[in-house]
């Protein structure tokens, strides 16, 4: 630990998030940072010029860990560059870091990220102020049981090393800060900006915008659950896919969400204004057109049908002209309050539409200046990709269950992408913004390599992919083991299964959990088919795969699989561990799961 520094009181805070939940987080500890009169950047981790991390005296990650314990998307970069060999071991000794950590107890690599990284600033010779917070999406209170004790723990170390100079003391809570942007309002006469022409493949800041051509529902109309085939007409984009990719897509709101938004702030959604930064240090956010309409902010940026953070509500208050609903909002954003806030809102799922319906006095309030702080943006939503381009070479297919549930509120809970796809009709001409990238899922490059796949449901959709690749260049060696409730209600892709199986390109083996008294699910048919499954994997080197919902269908598949190690390998409990390690160490052994 370093000693006391006197010189200019600067903090480096920096991002890996997926979901948003890391950035929210990091943009928390900038406010915090400000209080206390710190000179402060918060940015994400790939957005920064990592050579000049080496300059830096001050700083604090924050990162979340992603599927089977991967980094986001915006640290990938960084990722690999901190983990070259060829880094000096005392390149980061100027350096007092923090580590903050978002993860899943659920899943076995819980915050892998944030340890592996506090693990590796060590080796670099930075100096760690505290142990790492590893927040736990499983915990009642969420991310926050455990960030709430750190972070205070962690501005008491930070002042004992940076103390505030004589005559200064920190701001108070009472005191709103300054937005980070004030909105310009334009001549109405402005043109809003347009995206540039799309050079190369198409990224989330240049999407191709793909006609939607096809929106079959694949269930029976009786059954529960409304599940699509989706295609889009990719021709011209430059997109390039394999089997694993995932498609990336950018929902917009609904118009009758746009006009009740603008309603309740009184906004003009005709009105062209351009961002202005009250620190010249600030970059506009990338994903927003300058000049940019009220319409389009509303409509493609900002996520007001996503469940409200504490930190909205924190926010929110300031604005509160009602005595009542400012009790209210910072009881809610308060750690005392956070079982009720939970009640209120993440049980319910409560949207943020919904919150400014309960608090008008506060809503009718609201500084423009401040939505992009209040309110964060959309994130797109990642699709495994269904088709294989040797099939269809410019078209692009996903399986799309649309997500509606209800909870204890009158209305029905709807997932804000998946409803406006379904909602698309093919002959309205709509275009829909996306781009490609590389999913986790990696297939063998040889093609005799035979493949296990386990993908009950929608989870089926990368494997489809791989299956239709290979049944177009007529490699044989595909295994399906395919479970959904009932054969007539949400058998994906039947015929085209059978067809195949006919023509001795796959081998396909089907649970029908609800077509009997007692369910059958996919890991009771890898038990039942255990012999040819070994002879698969120990003669042939066959690859095995999963892919599905998280919730438990992955651990029972893997124990189905030890136990077919166990009992046609002829191996103890922890020989069929550590075969199965291996196999995963070689990529043999691959899981894709989502929540």
């Amino acid at each position: 630990m370093q000693t006391s520094k006197m010189a200019e009181r600067k903090i480096l805070i920096l991002y890996g998030s997926q979901t948003g939940t890391a950035e929210d987080m990091a943009e928390r500890l900038g406010r915090e940072a400000r209080r206390r009169v710190f000179t402060c950047r918060v940015d994400a981790i790939d957005s920064y010029n990592i050579a000049n991390l080496v300059h830096e005296q001050l700083v604090i990650f924050v990162c979340a860990t992603t599927g089977q314990g991967d980094p986001p998307d915006n640290m990938k970069n960084f990722w690999r560059f901190v983990f070259r060999r060829n880094l000096p071991h005392n390149s980061l000794c100027q350096m007092d870091y923090a580590v903050l950590g978002l993860g899943d107890s659920s899943y076995p690599k819980f915050n892998f990220i944030a340890k592996k990284l506090h693990k590796r600033l060590l080796q670099l010779g930075a100096n760690p102020i505290q142990s790492p917070a590893l927040g736990d999406d499983q915990h009642d209170l969420g991310p926050d049981a455990a960030v709430d004790p750190w972070m205070i723990d962690l501005w008491d170390k930070i002042l004992s090393l940076h103390p505030l100079p004589p005559g200064l003391s920190p701001i108070s809570d009472l005191i709103m800060l300054p937005p980070k942007f004030s909105l310009r309002f334009l001549d109405k006469q402005t043109t809003p900006c347009n995206s540039a022409e799309i050079r190369g493949a198409p990224t989330e800041l240049q999407p191709h915008w793909a006609p939607l051509v096809t929106n079959q529902r694949v269930t029976a109309p009786e059954h529960y659950q409304d599940v699509r085939l989706i295609e889009f007409d990719i021709t011209g984009s430059g997109i390039q896919y394999s089997p694993g990719d995932v498609v990336m897509i950018q929902p917009h709101n609904s118009p009758e969400d746009v006009q009740q938004f603008c309603s309740l702030l009184r906004l003009d959604a005709d009105a062209v204004f351009v961002l202005d930064a009250h620190d010249p240090d600030t970059p506009a956010p990338p994903h927003l057109p300058q000049p940019c309409s009220v319409q389009h902010l509303v409509e493609r940026y900002l996520d007001i049908r996503c469940v409200p953070r504490r930190s909205f509500f924190q926010l929110l208050s300031y604005f509160s002209p009602d005595e009542q609903e400012r009790e209210k909002l910072q009881e809610f954003s308060s750690a005392a309050g956070q079982e009720e806030l939970y009640t209120y809102c993440n049980r319910p799922r409560r949207t943020t539409l919904e919150v400014l319906l309960d608090f008008p006095h506060t809503t009718s309030s609201i500084p423009a200046d401040y939505l992009l702080e209040l309110i964060p943006r959309i994130r797109p939503r990642a699709f495994s990709i269904a088709s294989a381009m040797q099939a269809h070479p410019n078209k692009l297919q996903i399986l799309m269950a649309v997500v509606q549930y209800k909870t204890r509120l009158q209305e029905v809970r709807r997932g804000l992408c998946s409803t406006w796809l379904a909602s698309i009709r093919p002959e309205e001409g709509k275009r829909v913004p996306l781009w490609v990238k590389k999913g986790s899922l990696k297939f063998p490059s040889h093609p005799d390599t035979p493949l296990v796949m386990v993908g009950p449901g929608t989870g089926v959709a990368p494997f489809h992919s791989a299956i239709e690749e290979r049944a177009a260049l007529r490699i044989p060696g595909s295994n399906l083991f395919f479970g959904c409730r009932g054969k007539t209600k949400d058998f994906y892709y039947k015929e085209e299964w059978e067809a195949l199986e006919k023509t001795g390109l796959l081998q396909l083996f089907t649970a029908f959990s609800r077509d009997q008294e007692d369910k059958i699910y996919v890991q009771h048919r890898i038990k039942e088919n255990g012999a040819y499954l070994w002879q698969l994997i120990s003669n042939k080197q066959a690859s095995f795969y999963i892919a599905g919902n998280a919730k438990s269908m992955p651990n029972q598949v893997t124990d189905a699989l030890k136990s077919v190690f166990q009992s046609e390998g002829q191996m103890s409990a922890a020989e069929a561990e550590q075969y199965l390690a291996m196999l995963e160490k070689c990529g043999r052994f691959q899981s894709e799961t989502w929540s």
